[in-house]
């Protein structure tokens, strides 16, 4: 019986860790987004943008999907949301955290949420790994209008999630 006790502090205790490291990323994700401001007022402004300004939007676009990614992780290593695929595992990470798994853990975020997170995940990858391509400002403007939108959304979701959190402290 004892040690029925020391699950549930040990379990506490990380939940409390996991608590302050998403509000430590959420400054973060203020951060980036308060910088996207000063290089992309609009999405509609992406079009005039030279090359050098793509690059710092993109690179910002970059961090942000990197910053959400290492929340999801975090929540899913407290609940061993463990991936399978380790081809796919930023995919299938993304598509965990849409789950609603309760009674381990409620949904962390919703489709809106998901359909924005999943197309700064997809442009993450060929940011990433397409070192000879050209940004084309179309793609951008998209990528930074689901970005945008997920500004609308996200706080919400993630308190949500942590006042589940604090419930388990």
């Amino acid at each position: 019986m004892p040690s029925h006790g020391l699950v549930n502090k040990s379990m506490n205790e990380k939940a409390i860790i996991l608590n302050s490291s998403i509000r430590r990323d959420i400054d973060a994700i203020d951060q980036i987004y308060a910088a996207l401001g000063r290089h992309a007022t609009t999405s509609r402004s992406l079009v005039k943008v030279d090359e050098d300004g793509l690059i710092v939007i993109s690179y910002h676009l970059h961090h942000l999907y990197t910053a959400f990614e290492n929340i999801f992780q975090n929540i899913a290593t407290l609940f061993e949301n463990s991936v399978d695929d380790k081809g796919r595992w930023h995919s299938q990470l993304l598509e965990r955290m849409n789950l609603d798994a309760l009674p381990l853990r409620p949904q962390v975020i919703d489709a809106i949420a998901y359909d924005a997170l999943n197309e700064l995940r997809r442009f993450r990858y060929v940011f990433r790994h397409a070192y000879s391509i050209q940004l084309d400002p179309e793609r951008l403007v998209l990528v930074l209008r689901k970005a945008l939108i997920l500004k609308q959304v996200y706080r919400q979701q993630l308190e949500k999630f942590m006042a589940f959190l604090q419930a388990m402290e």
